[in-house]
């Protein structure tokens, strides 16, 4: 922005301006032949003024030659879907860093695809697994034939439930291990109540009430189970 000079019969200054706080600043006397610094211009040494004064055509090249030139190429890229279309999509990139970003997007997108068919092959591996598991799940019930009205161990043991009107014989021996699981966990829960009553423990921590209570539920279970054995 150009200083505003003011001249008159005593000569050439700079007339007073306001401030944001509402006073005046001075006028200020200008000498002759003085330049402000904004206003100086920019040095530049010869090669800058040689590019400067460069033509933008070949010498002797006729422009309107090369704009039908420049219009025939940017047809051309057009049609062909490259060029100028294609370097704008990653700015800023030589063409080997170009090429270098195209193989890599090639090699994950051939990664993700084996990646799918090795996934599809577990795939594949876990349900035959599956299914031959719940055969041997539904041999073994076969054979072990018609019992109490209880849950498949065998059925269990891959994750689906017994059908209706399905008995199978509980083995002795999950009865007894049963058994004597619950019997611990009572004996756990009677020892956490004497800690209570006794004021060994002042503050049960969450898990400690839940442990209490199921108390009357483990009772009833053992009770069941020894009714039953």
């Amino acid at each position: 922005m150009a200083t505003p000079y003011v001249t008159d019969e005593s000569g050439k200054y700079i007339a007073a301006t306001q401030r944001p706080d509402g006073t005046w600043r001075k006028p200020r006397r200008v000498k002759e032949g003085y330049v402000p610094q904004e206003e100086v211009p920019v040095y530049e040494n010869k090669y800058v003024k040689f590019f400067k004064s460069k033509p933008d055509l070949p010498p002797g090249m006729n422009p309107e030659d090369a704009a039908q030139a420049r219009q025939q190429h940017q047809q051309a890229v057009a049609a062909t879907g490259s060029g100028a279309e294609r370097e704008n999509e990653t700015p800023g990139l030589s063409k080997t860093a170009k090429r270098n970003m195209k193989r890599r997007e090639k090699r994950k997108q051939q990664q993700q695809l084996q990646q799918q068919q090795h996934q599809g092959q577990e795939g594949n591996g876990s349900s035959e697994q599956g299914i031959q598991a719940l055969s041997a799940a539904v041999e073994k019930v076969e054979i072990e034939g018609k019992g109490r009205d209880n849950k498949a161990p065998a059925l269990q043991q891959v994750g689906i439930a017994p059908q209706a009107g399905t008995q199978v014989d509980v083995p002795a021996a999950e009865k007894a291990k049963r058994i004597k699981n619950l019997k611990k966990k009572l004996r756990q829960v009677e020892e956490l109540q004497q800690k209570l009553d006794s004021g060994e423990i002042k503050q049960p921590t969450k898990e400690q009430l839940e442990k209490l209570g199921r108390a009357q539920a483990l009772q009833e279970e053992l009770e069941e189970l020894e009714k039953d054995s």
